[in-house]
């Protein structure tokens, strides 16, 4: 195990060495900068290379990228153009909203996957199973940006039952609560969840079908166990393989894909705040927000690859 770490580690590293560069020389190559945007178009070009170097923006781009990692590595970030304040500062807050409505989606997606997908194989070609798999495909076709609009149409429109929009916060001081908060991230976290636990439920239900039809199965089967312990203790550990490796993804999709819906909802979250920092131009932001966003990407498909291996050992020899 200890190898395979070691080279997922390794792994880790270089790809976030490589995203890193990407990220830093994409923005560099747009048009326009950050001094451009606090003076306006009416500055004099005197003003702008003050404020260029007053932003640090005369030096080279090897000598910003460098400055740029290192504020990282030290927890010192830029200062956002727009707020004025740390980048760092900026995402920590976002996060506060952006991680629980993720979490929220993800069990959500979890929990639904994996009964309809287990439901579906125990009944294939049945009547069951033809039911799984046509919500499943509503499921996939569906935008979650329109499930949401549907969402506050029916539950904060019609019913009334939550608010349309928007986020109270968490403490109780600052008008909010536990049970408020939760409140206002069940309907983005339902809009973020539904593609993707028709998904999980169809990967699902053909890891345990292909599971289902090996000799190990029917050797359980003959020795006595019934459906539902044979699923139990021997179909389910040896169908997660795929399961987790779709379902990291999915998490990580999850966090990068709440741009639209926290639009939707009008949540203050990481999504919103780089929309924010586009309209803004406030490319620091940007710059960090997807650079975090890469990251994560990154350290979910390399617990993945670390989960998978303890799942599944012929992985570790291979």
């Amino acid at each position: 195990m200890g190898p395979f770490l070691l080279r997922r580690l390794a792994s880790f590293i270089a790809t976030l060495m490589v995203a890193s560069v990407v990220v830093f020389a994409v923005l560099e190559l747009l048009p326009g900068n950050a001094a451009e945007v606090i003076l306006g178009e009416s500055a004099t070009p005197e003003s702008l290379a003050a404020m260029e170097a007053q932003l640090g923006l005369d030096q080279p781009p090897l000598d910003r990228y460098l400055q740029w990692i290192g504020g990282w590595l030290q927890g010192s970030t830029a200062q956002s153009i727009s707020y004025g304040v740390p980048t760092a500062e900026l995402i920590a807050q976002r996060l506060q909203v952006t991680l629980p409505l993720a979490l929220m989606a993800m069990a959500l997606t979890v929990v639904v996957a994996l009964v309809l997908g287990v439901y579906a194989a125990s009944r294939h070609n049945r009547l069951g199973d033809v039911g799984v798999m046509t919500i499943s495909q509503l499921g996939i076709a569906i935008p979650n940006f329109w499930l949401a609009i549907l969402l506050i149409l029916l539950f904060a429109v019609q019913l009334q039952w939550v608010s349309a929009g928007g986020f109270p916060g968490w403490l109780e001081a600052e008008g909010g609560g536990l049970v408020e908060g939760l409140k206002a991230l069940i309907l983005p976290a339902v809009a973020l969840a539904a593609v993707q636990a028709a998904i999980l439920a169809r990967v699902t239900r053909s890891a345990v079908l292909d599971v289902l039809r090996e000799d190990f199965v029917r050797t359980a089967r003959a020795k006595g166990l019934t459906q539902r312990q044979a699923l139990i203790r021997h179909v389910l550990r040896n169908a997660m393989i795929p399961v987790l490796t779709v379902g990291g993804l999915q998490f990580a999709n999850l966090i990068t894909g709440t741009i639209v819906v926290e639009n939707v909802f009008v949540l203050p979250g990481i999504g919103r705040l780089v929309f924010q920092a586009i309209a803004n131009r406030d490319l620091v932001v940007v710059r960090d927000v997807v650079m975090l966003l890469a990251a994560v990407v990154v350290l979910v498909n390399f617990v993945v690859d670390v989960l998978v291996a303890w799942v599944d050992p012929r992985v570790r020899a291979s």
